[in-house]
């Protein structure tokens, strides 16, 4: 695929409150949807990259950014980005990439909106919330309710700008950190079961993980075998936020599966 001309600056922000978009309206789409606390500045990295070629769109999930006054509910979640790839996305159709929360939230839409999804990459989302991996997640719940304030938001800053250089740190600390809407979110995966959906979508899936995220990497084999068409990646040294931890590695394994998926 030639890529197509065009600025991967972000777009003017504020011009749409709660997205994020790159690249030519017209090319193939891509949707991202961000983790827990975060924002979708988080994908800042991939939205400067794939702007040559795609149009790529991030989104703020309800409780987070610019949607933090929006109670986060799974479908309400879903919903949101269904919208989005109607409206936004050449065709109605977008590749969708969901990290960590919005991984679950990536599989519960290719489930319920297969028409919408022409590939799906979940990203540290590969364990179920249920069993003795729920309570982790309710756990995580429990203690971002309870520590959530300027203490932990300074803290999150430091951390992120001592681990990432500042072309990647400074938009994720500028997004800022939702820890109320983050643990509000976890509560409502718990108990939900995302592997059985990926057979209700059909279309190819690909699967990244961090080497050193052990709780989602160890179970990705059997959460991939529910599925016909999927494949695997694993970033070496990377944990967690793998699009930060290896942007150039995670950003690649993106564009070539989207371009797959687009010519498939």
């Amino acid at each position: 695929m030639v890529p197509v001309a065009a600025s991967t600056a972000p777009e003017r922000p504020g011009a749409e409150p709660g997205m994020t978009a790159t690249g030519p309206p017209d090319a193939p789409a891509i949707v991202f949807l961000h983790g827990t606390r975060l924002s979708r500045t988080v994908w800042t990295p991939q939205l400067t990259a794939l702007g040559d070629e795609f149009r790529a769109i991030a989104l703020d999930l309800p409780g987070h950014g610019d949607r933090a006054a929006e109670p986060f509910t799974l479908t309400g979640a879903v919903e949101l980005a269904a919208a989005t790839i109607r409206e936004r996305a050449a065709g109605g159709r977008a590749v969708v990439v969901g990290l960590s929360l919005g991984g679950y939230v990536a599989i519960a839409l290719a489930a319920s909106h297969p028409e919408l999804v022409g590939g799906l990459v979940i990203a540290g989302a590969s364990a179920e919330p249920v069993g003795v991996r729920g309570v982790a997640f309710r756990t995580l719940a429990a203690a971002l309710a309870r520590l959530d304030g300027p203490r932990l938001d300074r803290f999150s800053s430091w951390s992120f700008r001592s681990r990432y250089p500042a072309a990647i740190a400074d938009p994720v600390v500028a997004g800022g950190f939702w820890s109320a809407g983050g643990a509000v979110a976890l509560r409502a995966l718990w108990g939900e079961r995302f592997d059985a959906r990926l057979p209700g979508f059909g279309g190819p899936i690909l699967i990244i993980n961090g080497q050193y995220d052990l709780l989602f990497r160890r179970s990705a084999r059997r959460f991939a075998a529910t599925a016909h068409d999927v494949r695997r990646v694993v970033l070496a040294g990377a944990v967690h936020l793998s699009n930060l931890d290896r942007p150039g590695a995670f950003t690649l394994a993106v564009r070539r599966f989207a371009r797959s998926a687009t010519v498939a």
